[in-house]
């Protein structure tokens, strides 16, 4: 520092990367396997004709992202302690439960791409020759290892001291990594410009239904799942109600209010641009070459990629596909902990008791409900699509809380929401509304 600032009393300003700390978090949660996923396979089956969408659901997870934020820092306290302190208890219990199921359906996901980066890596070597193995074995390899993975998180939760701290400083290094190996893979496929700038004007692509789900001789059929499931792993509204939390956590107050600004959209670009480049791989290497149908997991993904970008190039894909399944393991779980010992009245710190202990109810629901489709013939992607789609039946719950605290003079004062928040924070909430009426319709449908 120097004697100028040191005489004046005045904080030097941090480098942008230093100050990044909450919405990272948020980001690397909302962008796990589902998003690899779910944005490969839009990329293999619609090209570029879909990243405007994802720019528009970028910019409504980055409302309210930034809502939730101000909340916390303008607020004084999370969405879930101010919901309970102005309507009652009950709904905060409402709120906890609702994201607690959300996180232990996210969890399920987690678990699987796990099990693809293991079998990726090749970790069945260890025990012989995987071609020799009989299905059957591998599954059993695979399930012992997600087992004691499973296991050392527990162990890492109940044994960490500071929870929020340790979770920042490894997150700000697995995006940095992420961000590399993904980046890398696009400078190499190069895909054409103008085509890119093209797939930023809005519009249906060819082949595109606009239908609702429906029953036919083969079952239910949706011709929008996997749209559905692109907007659901971008805009995940359970990730922006625990912002304020992270705030919170952060110690952020009043002062540090155009921090969080800050924060929140830098997190939001930085989850919004590697899924962007994501779907632009797979729309420059995949489209036309091979069948969306064929990306069975994230693992065969990587290897699809191999022929053309090399073994270099593969081994980037696969150790960024192993941060992805890190990234947000134990952070979903820890969200839907803490929100649900908020939501309960219970000091919703991550370092505290409850939010520890629901942390692992999480991990041990997506660890068995992992182990159950790995040993049944249940495609793995079908599971994580409809997952990821399940999850946003509780959205709008979750959207209008934000929206009302936000609004609340009473609350935020002179910094609640102005006329083009509001108008965003509208469309958001019709929006997952209609998801979640979609997914609703589907699953009237699957068990009538």
């Amino acid at each position: 520092m120097s004697e100028t600032a040191q005489s004046a009393g005045v904080e030097p300003r941090q480098p942008w990367w230093r100050a990044i700390g909450p919405a990272l978090i948020t980001a690397c949660v909302v962008f796990g396997p589902g998003s690899l996923l779910i944005n490969s396979k839009v990329g293999a089956t619609y090209q570029y004709d879909l990243l405007w969408l994802l720019i528009m659901t970028g910019v409504l997870m980055g409302t309210y992202v930034t809502m939730s934020a101000r909340i916390g820092v303008v607020g004084q306290g999370s969405v879930c302690q101010l919901i309970a302190s102005r309507m009652g208890r009950p709904l905060a219990v409402i709120l906890g439960i609702n994201l607690f199921l959300i996180c232990s359906a996210f969890q399920f996901s987690n678990n699987i791409a796990v099990v693809a980066a293991v079998d990726a890596l090749g970790v069945a070597r260890v025990f012989g020759d995987p071609a020799a193995m009989s299905k059957n074995q591998l599954n059993w390899i695979n399930s012992g290892v997600l087992i004691v993975f499973n296991a050392l998180i527990v162990g890492l939760v109940f044994s960490l001291g500071q929870v929020y701290r340790v979770l920042e400083r490894g997150m700000k290094v697995m995006v940095a990594l992420i961000l590399v190996c993904f980046l890398v893979n696009l400078l190499v496929v190069r895909p054409n410009l103008l085509s890119l700038l093209w797939g930023l004007i809005p519009g249906i692509p060819e082949g595109v239904s606009l239908s609702w789900p429906r029953r036919d001789v083969s079952g239910v059929s949706d011709p929008m799942i996997l749209i559905a499931s692109l907007m659901g792993t971008t805009f995940s509204v359970g990730g922006a109600l625990f912002q304020s939390n992270l705030v919170r956590e952060k110690g952020w107050k009043v002062e540090d209010y155009d921090r969080g600004f800050r924060d929140a959209a830098t997190g939001v670009c930085i989850l919004t641009g590697i899924s962007a480049m994501i779907m632009a791989t797979a729309g420059t290497v995949l489209f036309n070459r091979v069948p969306a149908s064929e990306i069975s997991d994230i693992g065969v993904l990587a290897r699809q990629l191999e022929p053309l970008l090399g073994s270099v190039t593969h081994a980037l894909f696969t150790i960024g596909l192993l941060a992805v399944a890190m990234n947000p393991f134990v952070i979903n779980a820890m969200i839907g902990g803490t929100i649900l010992a908020d939501g309960l009245g219970q000091p919703p710190k991550l370092s505290d008791p409850w939010p520890r202990r629901f942390t692992v109810v999480v991990l041990l629901i997506g660890m068995a409900v992992a182990l159950l489709v790995t040993h049944t013939s249940i495609k793995p992607v079908d599971a994580i699509v409809f997952g990821q789609a399940l999850t946003v039946v509780g959205n709008p719950l979750m959207a209008a809380a934000i929206l009302y605290v936000a609004n609340r003079r009473d609350i935020m004062g002179e910094r609640r929401n102005r006329l083009a928040t509001n108008l965003l924070g509208s469309l958001g909430l019709i929006l997952v509304i209609l998801m979640a009426a979609r997914v609703l319709w589907r699953l009237v449908l699957q068990f009538s």
